[in-house]
C-alpha cells in the first residue's frame, strides 16, 4: 500500500514576511538607498548646494517621525492592509511630483509628500504586522524580511544605468511605475492577527495550542501599556539607540556617493559600494536575527552597535588612510547596521508585547527619526563648510559609544503574565 505524503500547509505569517521582503526591497532601493545615485545630477542640474539636497533627505526622515506615533496606533487598529495599500498610492503619486518638480519648493514638497507615504508602506506598519504574527522566531521572521532592504541595494547600479542612459527624471518616473505594477498589488496580502483565522503566533492552531496536541505551549506574552513604557528607561533606551541607528546611517546612506566622488572614486565604483552595503547588512539582518532568537537579544543587539561603530571609523579613514579601508567599512557597517534592524523591534516586541506594540514602537520611531532628519542635513552642511566630510564620520563613530551603553543597559519592565515567579 503506498502511502499518501502529507501535504504541508505553510504558515500564513510567513506569507507576510515574503510580501514585506518585496517591498522593502523596491521601497528601500527607490526611495531610501537610491537617493544618493540621484544626488549629484540634482545638484548638477539646478546648481542647488549639498545642504539644500541633503535637507530633502531629512524632510522625509521628519515627516516619517511626526507621521510615526500616529501610523502605530492605526496599525493597531486598522490592520496593515489599508495603511499599505493607501502608502503606496500616495508614494507613486510624490515620485511622479518628483520628476516634475523645477523648484526647491516642489522638490522639498515631493519628498514630504513620499515620507507621509513610506511611512504607511514600510518600516513601522510592516513590524507591526511581523510582530502579530510571531514570538518565537520574531528575530528570524524580521531578519528575513528587513533582508528585502539589504537586497535594495541592488536597484543602486540600475538606477546609475538609468540615469545615465536617460536622466534623473525620467529615472524617477520608471521608478514610480514599476512600484504600482508590481508592489502596490503585494498590499493584498496582508493580514492583522492570526487569531482572526485560527492561529496563534508562530502558526499554532488555536484549538489545540493548550492541550498538549502542538506539542508545546505556547510562551507567556508580556503585555505592557503605552503610557506605562513612555515612563520606563527601558523605552528611552531603545529609543536613543534608534536614533542613533537612523543618524549613522540617514548620514551614510545619503551622501556615499558624494563623499567617494571627493576622495577620487568615480560614480560606476562608488555605485558599487553603495550597493554592496545593504547586500552586506543581509548577514547581519538574517544571521543575528536568528541568532538573537537563540540567546541574548540585548547582547547581541549590543555587539551590533560596535561592530557599526567600527565601520564608520574606517569609512572616515577612507580619504586619508587609503580606500582599501572601504573594504571593512562595508562589511562592518552591513553586517552591524543591518542586524540592528531586526533586533531593536525583536526587542521591543520581547519587552513590550504585541497588543500595543504598533503605538509604542511608533513613538520610538518617532523619536528615532529625528536622527535621520539631522544626519543628512548635518553631513551636508559639514562639507559645504570645510570641504571634508571627515570630521562627521568621526562623530558618528564616536556617538556609537551611546548607542552601545543603551542596548547593553536595558531591562525587562516586567515578568510576562502567567510566568513562574
Amino acid at each position: 500500500m503506498i502511502r499518501e505524503k502529507k501535504r504541508v500547509k505553510i504558515f500564513y505569517g510567513w506569507w507576510i514576511v515574503g510580501a514585506s521582503f518585496l517591498t522593502f526591497l523596491y521601497v528601500g532601493g527607490a526611495v531610501f538607498y537610491g537617493f544618493t545615485a540621484f544626488f549629484e545630477p540634482i545638484q548638477n542640474e539646478t546648481g542647488w548646494s549639498y545642504t539644500q539636497v541633503s535637507v530633502a533627505a531629512s524632510l522625509r526622515g521628519l515627516e516619517m517621525g511626526l507621521l510615526a506615533p500616529l501610523v502605530g496606533v492605526l496599525a493597531d487598529r486598522w490592520g496593515p492592509r489599508r495603511l499599505i495599500f493607501g502608502g503606496l498610492l500616495v508614494t507613486i503619486a510624490g515620485l511622479f511630483f518628483l520628476s516634475s518638480a523645477r523648484s526647491l519648493l516642489m522638490f522639498y514638497a515631493a519628498f514630504a509628500l513620499i515620507a507621509i507615504g513610506v511611512s504607511a508602506c514600510t518600516v513601522l506598519v510592516v513590524l507591526t504586522a511581523i510582530a502579530n504574527w510571531f514570538q518565537r522566531k520574531i528575530g528570524l521572521a524580521l531578519g528575513i524580511a528587513s533582508c528585502g532592504f539589504g537586497f535594495s541595494g541592488l536597484l543602486v547600479p540600475v538606477i546609475v544605468r538609468l540615469i545615465e542612459v536617460y536622466d534623473w527624471r525620467t529615472a524617477v518616473n520608471v521608478l514610480a511605475l514599476g512600484m504600482l505594477v508590481l508592489i502596490l498589488p503585494l498590499s493584498l496580502l496582508f493580514r492583522h492577527r492570526p487569531e482572526q483565522y485560527g492561529y496563534l503566533p508562530d502558526g499554532q492552531k488555536s484549538e489545540g495550542a493548550y492541550s498538549g496536541e502542538t506539542g508545546a505551549r505556547p510562551a507567556v506574552e508580556v503585555e505592557i501599556k503605552v503610557k506605562q513604557a513612555l515612563k520606563s528607561g527601558t523605552f528611552w533606551r531603545l529609543a536613543l539607540a534608534r536614533m542613533y541607528h537612523m543618524m549613522a546611517t540617514a548620514a551614510i546612506i545619503t551622501h556615499v556617493m558624494p563623499y567617494l566622488s571627493t576622495i577620487g572614486v568615480n560614480r560606476v565604483r562608488s555605485s558599487l559600494v553603495a550597493t554592496a552595503i545593504p547586500l552586506m547588512s543581509v548577514l547581519g539582518r538574517f544571521g543575528f536575527g536568528w541568532l538573537g532568537d537563540r540567546s541574548n537579544k540585548r547582547l547581541v543587539a549590543t555587539a551590533s552597535f560596535i561592530i557599526m561603530g567600527a565601520g564608520v571609523f574606517c569609512f572616515a579613514y577612507a580619504s586619508t588612510a587609503g580606500i582599501w579601508l572601504l573594504v571593512p567599512f562595508v562589511i562592518l557597517l552591513g553586517i552591524g547596521y543591518g542586524s540592528t534592524n531586526s533586533l531593536l523591534p525583536a526587542l521591543g516586541r520581547e519587552y513590550f508585547g504585541r497588543n500595543r506594540f504598533g503605538s509604542i514602537y511608533g513613538v520610538i520611531e518617532g523619536i528615532g527619526t529625528v536622527g535621520n532628519m539631522l544626519g543628512p542635513i548635518i553631513a551636508g552642511w559639514a562639507y559645504d563648510k570645510w570641504g571634508t566630510y571627515q570630521t562627521t564620520w568621526l562623530l558618528l563613530a564616536g556617538l556609537a559609544v551611546v548607542a552601545v551603553i543603551s542596548t547593553l543597559t536595558i531591562k525587562p519592565l516586567a515578568k510576562p503574565a502567567g510566568s513562574d515567579g
